[in-house]
């Protein structure tokens, strides 16, 4: 995968992050870890990572905890800078869509989202607007 050197530079910022948000992740249900890294305005690095229930609709998906996180210690929505999403026992993550939805009312259009599983070679870059296309704004 080509990336530009700023794209690799953040990659290889928020990738350690990730991972270790993942094994911080609560999933006796699934035994499914996912991690986020989440970079805001001012550099700092939000983790999130999934938080499952038995009843699988109150389960809280890793990117929905990193940006909730974010905006509960007063982070804007629309300033942060990327986010990378890891799954280490899948060769490749994508957000679902309810994580599809907050990322795009959450984080601007442009921004970068890298998705990495444990097969690094085929982590896949996409900005919020490739994830969500005709999303639902008000």
């Amino acid at each position: 995968m080509s990336r530009t050197a700023q794209a690799q530079a953040l990659y290889e910022r928020l990738l350690p992050e990730a991972i270790a948000a993942s094994k911080a992740a609560w999933c006796p249900h699934s035994d499914f870890p996912v991690g986020a890294a989440l970079l805001t305005a001012d550099d700092q690095i939000i983790r999130g990572c999934n938080v499952e229930n038995v009843s699988y609709g109150l389960t809280n998906c890793a990117e929905r905890s990193a940006l909730f996180s974010a905006i509960a210690q007063g982070h804007a929505p629309g300033s942060f800078k990327a986010m990378l999403v890891y799954a280490p026992k899948v060769a490749l993550i994508s957000p679902c869509g309810a994580c599809r939805q907050v990322m795009h009312e959450l984080m601007l259009a442009h921004c970068p989202v890298f998705c990495v599983g444990h097969q690094e070679s085929a982590s896949r870059d996409w900005t919020i607007e490739q994830l969500l296309p005709g999303a639902f704004r008000f």
